[in-house]
């Protein structure tokens, strides 16, 4: 090892360091909440403990492997009850409201995360494959990616709030406690807006994604070396939502005819392997947008540029919280503007140009300068 590369692991934990300190915080609990420790196996309750009703049908492990975590907001009220009796309450309405409403066999997510930080287990069986089984339980909470992740539902309504300090510190425990057991890293935490259409997990919530990531690094020990350089979200045609939108910007630009709507359909699949294809890229079985799909599709953008890959990026800011900055296909002042903030989230360079990391941060995906 060269002492560059010991200087780059010094600086890099060190960084990790900062900004744990940041997001956890060393303020004392509220009365009646609870705070997990990020660094340790974290206290969750059971659907037994709380008192869950039985599934309406049976349960399974899933066939294929864990590839990632995704972190929801409930929609539910920003409560000022930290209470374990609240966390209880909040379990069972969830679970009413999934089966009941929703015509599901249990809780839909795997997880639930009241504000006073209480971890509980919401679809069975998940919190036994997390301590004992190989694979993770089947579950309902974003179509497409019920068989390879773990969902994560968090009280609260987070499009202008952020969560309470409570629920971030046991959100990260349970993170590192889901990693560890997958074998995931930081950088495979997405947002349920990044597989579905949805308001979901809100953008206040979501601008503290950078911070979470960096706290679970952290936390599982990171070296800067096992980190990519862009982790993109692997978009396939299971799934929709803006991400499919933005693809679909990028084939339109290169001359596909494709709809913009969200919706990864027949003819976008067809695009994406055909480009994968004139591309020399693997052609995927399931049009996955591979890495090398989106750093071939996504052009870099700066003031002068006009048309539909600016509109794409306009599309997702515009969505992500970004209201003053309007679908036109020009760089104007607004799209810069907001591309410097989400450069800033995510230690890019502030130019307000969009390089390929700035169009991975863009889209939903990781970057190493994150970290």
């Amino acid at each position: 090892m060269t002492s560059s590369d010991l200087t780059r692991r010094r600086l890099f934990k060190a960084s990790l360091a900062t900004a744990a300190v940041s997001v956890a915080g060393a303020g004392l609990a509220l009365p009646g909440s609870a705070q997990a420790h990020p660094g340790r196996f974290p206290d969750i309750l059971g659907c037994d403990a709380w008192g869950a009703r039985p599934p309406s049908s049976p349960l399974s492990a899933s066939a294929i492997a864990t590839n990632k975590i995704i972190v929801h907001h409930m929609a539910f009220p920003n409560v000022t009850d930290y209470s374990r009796e609240q966390a209880i309450k909040l379990a069972k309405d969830c679970q009413d409201l999934h089966m009941d409403g929703n015509g599901w066999s249990d809780t839909g997510q795997h997880f639930t995360v009241s504000r006073g930080g209480y971890i509980m287990e919401g679809r069975r069986g998940s919190l036994d494959a997390l301590r004992n089984g190989a694979n993770q339980i089947v579950s309902a909470h974003c179509p497409g990616e019920n068989g390879r992740s773990i969902g994560i539902e968090n009280e609260g309504t987070y499009v202008t709030e952020t969560p309470p300090e409570e629920l971030f510190d046991s959100l990260t425990a349970l993170c590192v406690a889901i990693c560890r057991k997958y074998g995931l890293h930081a950088h495979d935490i997405f947002g349920h807006w990044d597989y579905r259409s949805t308001l979901c997990p809100g953008a206040a919530f979501y601008r503290q994604f950078p911070k979470l990531r960096r706290a679970v690094a952290r936390k599982l020990d990171t070296e800067w070396r096992d980190i990519p350089e862009r982790r993109w979200p692997d978009t396939w045609r299971f799934v929709g939502g803006p991400v499919v939108r933005v693809a679909q910007y990028l084939l339109k630009a290169k001359g596909y005819e494709v709809p913009l709507d969200s919706v990864f359909g027949a003819a976008t699949v067809a695009a994406v392997q055909d480009w994968q294809s004139r591309n020399n890229i693997p052609v995927d079985i399931d049009a996955t947008l591979t890495p090398e799909t989106w750093e071939t599709l996504a052009p870099e953008l700066g003031r002068h540029d006009t048309g539909l890959p600016v509109e794409a990026i306009q599309f997702m800011l515009n969505g992500k919280g970004y209201a003053d900055v309007a679908i036109t296909g020009a760089f104007d002042g607004a799209t810069k503007d907001a591309l410097q903030d989400v450069q800033r989230l995510h230690g890019l360079p502030r130019n307000g140009k969009v390089s390929m990391s700035t169009w991975c941060a863009v889209v939903g995906g990781v970057v190493r300068k994150a970290f």
